[in-house]
C-alpha cells in the first residue's frame, strides 16, 4: 500500500476518534490530529505547591518550554489563559470501567471520556471484571481494549487472588509487566495467613498492594453506616470496625513484610489514626479517600440509591477526621472510586441498589467549591492530591516541567453552574451531587498534546 495513502488513513481514523470525543466535524478533527504546536499563554500554573504565571508551549506531544513569555511559533494554536488555571492532568488511582464483562454499565471508552471531562489524563482501573485480570491472558483482553478505545491513559490493576475469589494468590511475577498494582477491590482478604503470603510475594516482586479493607464477619448484611441515620430509619448498618479492624491487621503485616501497601477509600476516624501511627513506625504505607467522604456524611443521606456506596457515608466526626488527615498529610491522595451502574439498578433505594456512584466528572468542582472556596484547604494542596501525589505513590511520571508528556488540564475556576448528570460522558449517572451549585469547570484536557476534551464555549475559537 502507498505510504502517503496509509498515513492519510491513519489521520482519518484518528480524526473519527477526535470527532467522537469532541463532537467536532470531520475536518476540525483532522486539524486537531495534525496540530503539532499549542501555546497556552499567561496561565496560572500550580505544581508541587508552586504558583506561577507563565506561557507553556506544547510541541510534538510534550511540554517543550515554560517561560514568562514565549513568542508564538509559526503554525502554533494559541490559547489565551489569563483567567484559567493550568494543572498537570489529574491521576485517579481508583476507577471502575466495567469492561470486559459489564459493558452495559460502562466501557473503557466512555469511562476514559468521563475522565477527560473531569481533567484526568491517567486512571487506574480496578479488576472487578469478567474474566478477572488474574493471568497474562486475561489482563491482555483489557489491555487490548484500552489500546483500541481509551482517550486517556488507563492503567489496569491485576487481582490479588485467582478469580478475585480470596483463596489463591496470583503469580505477581507473571502479571507485573501488565499491571499498575494488585487489588481484590470490592473484597477484603479475610485470613491473616493469605494476606501475609500475598504481602511476602509483593515484597519480593516490589509491587503495590491496593487493599479494600472489609471484614465480612462484621457486616451482618448491612448497607449504610451503623449510625444515627440507620437506627432512626430502620436500616441495617455497617460498623466502622469492619474497615479499621482489617486495616490494622494489614498495616502490621506490611510493617513486618516490608511490602508497599496502599489502603483504598478510607472512611473512618480510626483508620486515619492507624495510618498516622504506622507511617511513624516506618511502614511503607499510603492511603486514599474519596470526595464524597470529605463533603458528605450520614446526616446527608436520602432514601435513594445514589447515596449508597461502599464504604458508606460515615458520621460527621469521621468526615472531620478525614479532613484533618488531608491537612496533616496522613492521607496521600484523593481518588473518586468511580463506580457506574445502570439507572434501573440504582432506582432500588438504599437497601436494594448496588454499591457505587460515579465521580470523575464532579471531583474537582465539588472539592473546589466545598473545601477550597470555604477556606478548608488551599488550592495547591487539592491539585497535589489529585495529580502529583497519586502519581508519586504508583511511581508514574508527570509534572509541569519541560520534557514531560503534555498531559494537561485547564480549568475555569470562576465558572458557576449546576451539576446535571444528564451532561455526563460516563454511562453512569448516579451521583449524590446532582443539582448541586458548584464553581470550577474543566475546559480543556490534553493527552500527549492532543485535545481529548474541550469546552468550546470557553476555549479560544482558534482551536476550532
Amino acid at each position: 500500500m502507498d505510504a502517503d495513502y496509509t498515513a492519510f488513513c491513519n489521520i482519518s481514523l484518528t480524526a473519527v476518534f477526535c470527532f467522537d470525543i469532541l463532537r467536532l466535524d470531520f475536518f476540525q478533527a483532522v486539524f486537531f490530529y495534525m496540530m503539532d504546536k499549542i501555546l497556552i499563554s499567561n496561565a496560572k500554573m500550580i505544581d508541587g505547591g508552586k504558583h506561577t504565571r507563565a506561557d507553556l508551549l506544547v510541541r510534538g506531544g510534550r511540554i517543550a518550554r515554560i517561560a514568562e513569555h514565549i513568542d508564538v511559533p509559526a503554525g502554533a494554536v494559541v490559547i489565551p489563559a489569563d483567567d484559567l488555571l493550568l494543572s498537570y492532568g489529574f491521576c485517579d488511582l481508583h476507577v471502575h470501567f466495567r469492561e470486559p464483562g459489564q459493558e452495559h454499565k460502562e466501557t473503557i471508552r466512555t469511562g476514559a471520556l468521563a475522565a477527560a471531562h473531569g481533567g484526568y489524563t491517567a486512571v487506574c482501573a480496578m479488576p472487578n471484571l469478567s474474566p478477572a485480570p488474574d493471568s497474562p491472558d486475561h489482563i491482555n483482553i483489557e489491555c487490548r481494549r484500552i489500546d483500541e478505545t481509551a482517550a486517556v491513559e488507563v492503567l489496569p490493576y491485576a487481582t490479588l487472588t485467582l478469580g478475585r475469589a480470596g483463596k489463591t494468590p496470583v503469580d505477581m511475577a507473571a502479571l507485573k509487566p501488565f499491571a499498575v498494582a494488585f487489588s481484590d477491590d470490592g473484597s477484603g482478604i479475610q485470613t491473616t495467613e493469605l494476606m501475609r503470603a500475598i504481602m511476602q510475594q509483593a515484597a519480593r516482586e516490589d509491587v503495590i498492594i491496593a487493599a479494600h479493607c472489609e471484614d465480612n464477619s462484621l457486616l451482618h448484611n448491612g448497607y449504610i453506616h451503623d449510625g444515627r441515620y440507620a437506627k432512626t430509619h430502620n436500616h441495617r448498618g455497617i460498623c466502622s470496625e469492619s474497615e479499621w479492624g482489617q486495616l490494622q491487621r494489614d498495616l502490621q503485616l506490611a510493617l513486618e513484610t516490608g511490602c508497599r501497601y496502599h489502603a483504598c477509600h478510607l472512611s473512618t476516624r480510626e483508620s486515619i489514626a492507624l495510618m498516622r501511627q504506622y507511617k511513624k513506625l516506618g511502614a511503607r504505607v499510603t492511603c486514599e479517600t474519596a470526595p464524597h467522604y470529605l463533603v458528605l456524611c450520614e446526616d446527608d443521606l436520602q432514601e435513594e440509591g445514589r447515596f449508597k456506596m461502599n464504604p458508606p457515608l460515615r458520621s460527621a466526626d469521621d468526615r472531620a477526621a478525614l479532613i484533618e488527615g488531608i491537612l496533616d498529610g496522613t492521607i496521600d491522595a484523593i481518588a473518586t472510586d468511580h463506580a457506574p451502574h445502570t439507572a434501573e439498578e440504582k432506582k432500588r433505594g438504599l437497601e436494594g441498589s448496588p454499591f457505587g456512584i460515579v465521580g470523575l466528572e464532579t471531583a474537582f468542582p465539588i472539592l473546589y467549591t466545598q473545601l477550597v472556596k470555604t477556606g478548608t484547604m488551599p488550592l495547591d494542596l487539592l491539585i497535589d492530591l489529585l495529580s502529583r501525589r497519586p502519581r508519586g505513590i504508583f511511581r508514574l511520571p508527570g509534572r509541569l516541567q519541560e520534557g514531560e508528556a503534555a498531559d494537561l488540564a485547564l480549568f475555569d475556576v470562576d465558572a458557576e453552574y449546576v451539576i446535571d448528570s444528564n451532561n455526563f460522558l460516563s454511562m453512569g449517572k448516579s451521583t449524590p451531587f446532582d443539582g448541586w451549585h458548584v464553581q470550577g469547570k474543566c475546559v480543556l484536557t490534553l493527552k500527549d498534546g492532543r485535545p481529548v476534551f474541550q469546552d468550546k464555549n470557553v476555549i479560544n475559537k482558534q482551536l476550532c
